[in-house]
């Protein structure tokens, strides 16, 4: 991609696509609006605007399997409290929160909160919080809990209603490179030598291997097998192959996989 002096825009040198790099909160209205066909945000930013804005139109075509996270509840780790009911909740997401509290019949207050969110139960305003949550170090460090999950998020590829359509030709196009890169992110190619007695054994430990390679060696009664494993390997992976009669075993890391 070439990208222009202010970085804003990028444009493919080998393929007719250009990148608008815009603010998060921004691409669900930019894709409904036709100025983007497609984007890349959260899922949580996603849902958001859609619970606060009927009017648009941005629909889900694909998970990517990056920047996974969940939209929690959470609370100051001394709070007795069992539930939300009659509570000030703090959040980015107020239109989540009210659509969740519509659904489950709970009265609340709702207090929108653009940024720190998690102070707010140790400074007054709010008696919990509800706040995007990764690996929970924010939580744990400003001694709040999670007690219940809202909803969980990933980035996703998402269309317009113009581009919605996942088999037009240069959707399709984009999304099956998406999809290569995405298959091939925990895939490996495994390589290794076996006598050919060991040939069964050694295929049902490789993991999610589809068909094998099976080649023979110069040395009688000895072959290569190559396999692409679509799930992790692990050192005990390796160490089961060894046992079972594997040598000279080489586990490599696939950059894309088209189907």
């Amino acid at each position: 991609f070439r990208t222009s002096g202010e970085k804003l825009l990028a444009r493919s040198s080998n393929m007719n696509i250009d990148i608008l790099l815009v603010r998060d909160d921004d691409i669900p209205s930019l894709v409904s609006k036709g100025v983007a066909d497609l984007g890349i945000v959260g899922e949580n930013v996603l849902a958001e605007q859609t619970a606060t804005n009927t009017q648009l139109k941005a629909h889900t075509i694909l998970s990517l399997g990056f920047s996974k996270c969940s939209l929690a509840f959470a609370k100051p780790s001394s709070s007795k409290m069992k539930n939300l009911s009659n509570k000030a909740i703090a959040t980015s997401y107020p239109g989540l929160v009210k659509k969740y509290l519509k659904q489950n019949n709970i009265k609340a207050e709702i207090i929108k909160i653009n940024g720190s969110v998690e102070l707010t139960p140790y400074i007054g305003i709010a008696d919990c919080i509800c706040d995007l949550v990764s690996s929970g170090a924010t939580l744990e460090a400003n001694n709040l809990i999670e007690f219940k999950t809202l909803m969980t998020s990933e980035a996703v590829l998402i269309a317009n209603e113009r581009r919605k359509n996942i088999q037009e030709p240069k959707v399709l196009s984009l999304v099956k490179r998406f999809e290569g890169v995405i298959n091939a992110a925990e895939s490996k190619y495994v390589m290794l030598n076996a006598e050919e007695k060991s040939i069964n054994r050694i295929c049902k430990l490789l993991p999610g291997a589809d068909s094998p390679t099976i080649i023979p060696l110069q040395e009688k009664g000895k072959v290569a097998i190559h396999a692409l494993c679509t799930e992790p390997v692990f050192w005990e992976t390796m160490e089961n192959l060894k046992i079972s009669g594997a040598s000279s075993i080489l586990v490599m890391p696939v950059e894309k996989i088209l189907y």
